[in-house]
């Protein structure tokens, strides 16, 4: 299909067909259909043929006569007899080629007498077969649902009866067979078809012969009709009437042609919007109906309403019956099967259905796939959309007579359905929506919000729109009001996107590199800045935002926007996209509404242009006219569709006399531009084509081949899945490692710094996601309704539970089916696997449960992803990338269960620990809680204990109650572990607790660092004090090991608390949900407090022997000197004045504490509280110049040196525009 569009003259339809029962080759069952031969003759499928179309061939469309008979007669051929009902059915349907381009098919299905005697005799035979059969197999006269359920007037009281209702007999009934004549367009004029199709039917059904030969009508609309231009209108003849079509033009909303207003009829507003919801996530959709023209509608419908995005997957709004395996697929989907209208929904063998959409249309019930995030603005939006409805007198909660179930709906009350979940919106009476309306909960909350804004429902409920009666327009009312309801609502839907993203090309990442090369490594480079776009975005969008920028549509959206630079070049849809955000830019020039959540409605509905089209027709196309034929050629008999003269509507006019005489060379020319945003033909540079194969992530497959499925043909779609699968698991694992890793990927040139915390779940689910698919795909029966939970069960049976934090999966499996808050298998599944990324074990568990070949034997096809071994081997591979780095992805998303905690304590085994008489408590701290006070049993070091998740650990209490006659406790860390996860954090101390002992504390705080291996034995042998490895307590060893305390020089001192306080500021600069702890910041190894010990201890005078000075002494002696001042009056200054007396406050505070802190304990909170309250550099001033440091520090010392000091201060200040909150362990007992 290289034909581009300049070969493609604009014809309105490109090929005539008509398909049906081929009587040369005679009756051939379509096994495929998958209709078993239980069925009565009649109720089987038999293979319907193309029996003609007109022209052959056309070379910018070639004919594909497998997917058009598939899409025709989807079901293949049907018979009935006089007693059924025979009404023509229309349906639409579209044909996606290779390159993502469609063609459009209309179809009108018919029944025929059958005449051909073999063909009648056949079907008896079939029968009487069959009643042998049957005969046989139900001796005893059963009651046989199935068939009977298909019967309207069956009692189901003996078999003669019913077969004698649902049978065949050649004497005494007349056979009808399925015929259809279809008409193959480049455009999507559903309208125009339908009439075309029904009024030629008309003429060969009705009495009076047509006007003209049936040939000249044909003729009329495959080479005299040509295509409306772009903002035109078309005028041309049936049979019977003049038929008008008309095309938007390049500044308004693409062409779509199906009413909106069925949609809202079947399913309600609220299933609509959730249904929206799904394929903007890009869930798997199947849509379920008797009527294939109802799929289409509502296929089509969902994914217009997307503009400006665009579908990327898998699209078959028809699945003929012998695709059904296509179910399968392990790629988002939107697919629309046929019910017969008999089955249940619970007999479907449906694919795993945590991802799964399912929509029973015509019983106005949609099952929505899990944790499915709400659409922003969700309850105002449906206003919205409900106000417009009303005015056209539809009720928003759909219309249950159009619905089949109405009769099952009756008994139901209204208010038993408000409170089923799954159903938002069905009406206990169809009509009555205004009743409904107070007993929905939706709605009620939606009346208060539009009191609010001064409308009243009931006053919509009443209104009536006026359409302007004095200009005719050239359509009935009815039609043109379904042009306007479309328009109305399409724009609502318009808006929300204009809204939401009205800034979006400021977060376009341009490519650096030329166009070349960015395309040859379109997959590892990063489009669009999501995280600066989220963090501009009210909170409630966020879990809808955060998935969608992760999707196919979005990518290629934003793909398409970087590689059209300047407007000749852009993408139609971008072009009509940027011109309506552009307006909205100026009128909001208040930028601030971008960022609230304040809903904005739509207010730039137009519909004159349609109007307009509608009252003064563009053109009109030259009439059907008698064609050169034989004499008695183009006879027909009444109720048959003749068969055609081939001869004179193969080819077409010689010259296209209309292109040259009423088709101006603008309108060719516009109509060659506007060619590829209605997914026409594509020119051969169309660059868009590229983006798409290079963003294609495995789903490269848009419509399954319509072709008669050899099983190598199926091993070969199945062999792509695989391979996309696998392809999907490699980028998706490299973009959660470049994310995680932040900073050196960012030099590199991929992505941002940060992953907002949003986005990490993101990701993580979506990994959840491809897991499932991966599992489900090949699957022999789908009753599990989660897979890979399914296998892990069957494996825990096998192997018995193993000792505590050996690497089990079973002990994994146990900790998350006792976790009550986790209600389905699919949310457990999902669970396990976010354990076991937290513990880095996800792709050796994984591992395990693939090692049972006979169980993956048993339960998988033999096409299936995880039994083909290389593909298993490196999909395990890419999920072993992920131990390079640490998730907290089950820690931070299940905050509220319950967790067992070990703790242990080591003593120093030097210095007496087993003495110890006193009674030891201990309070753990995260960042989600604390503990509060937990009593260990005395000489018990090691216990473990239940608490709600703490989150990641931060600080560790730990103190006695001073009983006893040996109450000194030498610690040198507690380690404290997370059963579940395994995380252990250690708690370096390496000090005494005891008065009379170091600097008589009684407790202290330690700071937890995360230990990254799991090697907790050598740990324990580690015996040297926690000198460089402790992250909380590197001050201190003034008093216990004077002679190992590093020397630090001035240089290393200003060093250490630049990397301090930077630490802080760049804390403060994360977006808040990424932050870690601040305390560590503040307390750990090289954090501010340890960093001001260091400037306080240069240069201290060496204490004499025996006696142990702390800077706690020394600013104790200041605040006595201060205090005196202050009492004899001598006021330096007042700015000095008051920093003198806030210094005495805190020190007083902090020494009446109720807390048996020791002197360094003391001093780690001055720092604290001076940080919090921005003192901190107030402090410093004041000691360097008060007379008590000149006595207590060398010359050479820090703080006696100006310039030094000076530059402290510095550093210090750019704390002052942080809003420091401490944790409460830190400052307990405290109360400034």
């Amino acid at each position: 299909m290289s034909g581009g569009g300049s070969s493609a003259p604009g014809r309105f339809a490109d090929y005539f067909v008509i398909c049906g029962l081929d009587t040369e080759t005679g009756l051939e069952p379509d096994e495929l259909s998958g209709e078993n031969f239980e069925q009565t003759p009649l109720r089987r499928t038999f293979k319907s043929k193309v029996l003609a179309r007109y022209p052959e061939n056309v070379e910018w469309n070639p004919f594909d006569q497998d997917a058009v008979g598939m899409l025709c007669m989807p079901k293949g051929l049907a018979f009935k007899t006089q007693s059924d009902s025979r009404d023509p059915q229309f349906h639409s349907f579209i044909i996606t080629r290779e390159d993502g381009s469609r063609t459009f098919g209309f179809s009108l299905t018919f029944y025929e007498e059958v005449t051909s005697k073999q063909i009648c005799s056949a079907m008896q035979t079939l029968y009487h077969m069959h009643n042998a059969e049957y005969d046989i197999l139900h001796i005893p006269p059963t009651n046989d649902k199935d068939s009977c359920s298909s019967i309207e007037d069956c009692n189901g009281t003996s078999v003669s009866k019913l077969q004698r209702f649902n049978s065949y007999d050649i004497s005494r009934d007349t056979l009808y067979v399925s015929k259809c004549i279809c008409l193959i367009t480049p455009m999507s004029f559903m309208k125009a078809c339908k009439k075309v199709l029904e009024q030629l039917h008309q003429a060969v059904t009705s009495p009076q012969p047509p006007p003209l030969p049936l040939e000249s009508y044909i003729y009329n609309i495959l080479y005299e009709v040509p295509l409306p231009p772009a903002g035109r209108s078309l005028k041309f003849s049936g049979v019977y009437g003049p038929i008008i079509c008309q095309r938007p033009s390049t500044s308004e909303l693409p062409l779509f042609d199906f009413p909106v207003k069925e949609v809202f009829e079947l399913l309600g507003v609220e299933n609509v919007v959730q249904l929206f919801t799904c394929a903007l996530l890009e869930f798997q959709i199947l849509l379920y109906s008797q009527h294939y023209q109802r799929l289409m509608t509502v296929a089509e419908t969902i994914t217009a309403l997307m503009f400006p995005f665009q579908w990327q997957h898998v699209y078959v709004p028809i699945l003929p019956a012998s695709l059904l395996h296509f179910l399968d697929a392990p790629v988002p989907y939107l697919m629309g099967l046929h019910s017969n209208g008999l089955d249940d929904r619970c007999k479907l063998e449906l694919p795993q259905e945590a991802n799964l959409c399912f929509v029973d249309v015509d019983n106005h019930f949609i099952e929505l796939p899990e944790d499915l995030p709400q659409f922003p603005n969700k309850l105002e939006f449906i206003q919205e959309i409900s106000e417009i409805l009303m005015a056209f007198g539809i009720p928003p909660e759909g219309n249950l007579h159009c619905s089949e179930s109405a009769s099952k709906m009756k008994n139901l009350r209204a208010c038993d359905i408000v409170s089923d979940k799954r159903n938002g919106n069905i009406a206990g009476s169809p009509l009555n929506s205004y009743e409904l309306l107070k007993e929905n909960e939706t709605i009620a909350r939606l009346q208060a919000l539009v009191k609010r804004t001064g409308v009243s429902l009931e006053k919509v409920m009443r209104e009536e729109t006026s359409t302007n009666k004095d200009l005719k327009v050239q359509c009935d009312e009815e039609e043109f009001r379904v042009y306007q309801l479309n328009i109305q609502i399409r724009e609502i839907f318009a808006n929300r996107f204009t809204q939401m993203f009205a800034d979006y090309e400021v977060f376009v990442i341009q490519p650096s590199q030329d166009k070349e090369s960015w395309f040859t490594n379109r997959e590892q480079m990063q489009n669009f800045d999501k995280a600066s776009f989220l963090s501009d975005q009210p909170e409630p969008y966020l879990p809808f935002l955060s998935r969608f920028l992760e999707t196919q549509m979005f990518a290629s959206f934003i793909d398409n926007k970087i590689m059209c630079h300047d407007e000749d070049d852009k993408d139609p849809i971008l072009r009509v996209f940027d011109f309506r955000v552009d307006k909205i830019r100026l009128l909001n020039v208040r930028t601030p509404t971008l960022r609230t959540s304040m809903y904005q409605k739509c207010t730039t509905i137009d519909e004159a242009a349609i109007e307009l089209r509608l009252i003064k027709i563009d053109h009109t196309a030259v009439h059907p006219h008698l064609l050169d034929m034989k004499i008695g050629q183009g006879k027909y008999e009444l109720g048959f569709f003749p068969k055609l003269q081939s001869d004179v509507l193969s080819i077409g006019p010689a010259s296209n006399k209309w292109t040259k005489r009423n088709a101006p060379a603008q309108w060719r020319r516009k109509d060659r531009q506007k060619q590829h945003t209605e997914h026409l033909r594509l020119d051969n540079d169309q660059r868009e084509k590229y983006i798409q194969e290079a963003r294609n992530l495995g789903s490269t497959i848009r419509q399954p081949k319509l072709s008669n499925l050899s099983p190598s043909v199926i091993a070969q779609t199945n062999w792509k899945f695989v391979e996309g699968l696998l392809k999907e698991c490699r980028n998706k694992t490299k973009r959660m490692l470049v994310e995680k890793m932040g900073r050196e990927a960012v030099e590199l040139g991929h992505g941002e710094v940060n992953i907002t915390g949003v986005e990490e779940n993101t990701l993580i689910a979506s990994l959840c996601d491809l897991l499932e698919r991966i599992w489900s795909h090949g699957l022999q029966v789908k009753q599990v309704t989660n897979v890979l939970l399914d296998s892990e069960r069957r494996k825990s049976d096998a192997s018995p539970a193993m000792s505590p934090l050996r690497i089990s999966l079973i002990q994994d499996m146990r900790h998350i089916q006792n976790i009550g808050e986790i209600k389905t298998d699919v949310g457990k599944a999902r669970a396990w696997v976010r354990l076991s990324m937290e513990k880095k074990l996800l792709s050796r568990h994984l591992k395990q449960l693939l090692s049972d070949l006979e169980l993956t034997k048993k339960l998988y096809k033999r096409y299936a992803f995880l039994r083909c071994d290389d593909e298993k081997e490196q999909f395990l591979y890419h999920l072993l990338s992920f131990n390079a780095v640490d998730y907290f992805c089950f820690t931070n998303v299940f905050t509220t269960i319950l967790i067992p905690y070990h703790i242990l304590i080591v003593p120093s085994k030097k210095l007496g620990g087993s003495m110890f008489t006193a009674n030891p408590w201990i309070c753990i701290s995260g960042e989600l809680g604390e503990t509060g006070v937990l009593q260990i049993p005395r000489n018990i070091l090691e216990m473990t204990f239940e608490c709600q998740n703490l989150g990641k650990l931060t600080t560790v209490q730990i103190g006695h109650d001073n009983s006893g006659l040996y109450a000194k406790w030498l610690v040198e860390y507690v380690m404290v572990r997370n059963e579940i996860t395994g995380h252990t954090y250690k708690f370096p101390c390496g000090r005494w607790l005891g008065k009379g002992m170091d600097d008589g504390s009684l407790e202290r705080i330690l700071v937890g660092e995360l230990l990254t291996s799991h090697t907790e034995a050598d740990e324990r042998q580690c015996r040297t004090p926690p000198l460089q490895q402790s992250p909380s307590m590197i001050r201190r060893f003034v008093t216990i090991s004077p002679n190992n305390k590093p020397k630090l020089n001035t240089g290393q001192i200003q060093e250490a608390i630049g990397e301090a306080v930077n630490g802080i500021v760049k804390h403060f600069h994360k977006p808040e949900k990424e932050r870690g702890s601040l305390t560590l910041l503040l307390c750990g190894e090289s954090g501010l407090v340890s960093a001001l010990e260091q400037v306080f201890q240069h240069g201290f005078k060496s204490p004499r022997l025996f006696k142990n000075v702390f800077i706690w002494d020394f600013l104790e002696k200041a605040q006595t000197y201060y205090e005196t001042l202050d009492q004899n009056e001598i006021v330096p200054e007042e700015n000095w004045q008051t920093r003198a007396r806030s210094f005495c406050r805190f020190v007083t505070a902090i020494n009446n504490t109720p807390r048996n802190i020791g002197k360094d304990g003391k001093f780690q909170m001055l720092v604290c509280l001076g940080a919090r309250d921005h003192l901190l550099h107030h402090w410093i001033a004041l000691l360097a110049d008060c007379p008590i440091t000149a006595q207590m520090y060398e010359d050479i010392a820090l703080i006696k040196d100006h310039t030094l000091v000076n530059s402290l201060i510095r550093v210090l200040q750019t704390l002052q525009e942080f809003n420091i909150t401490l944790e409460a362990s830190l400052v307990k007992g405290i109360d400034i």
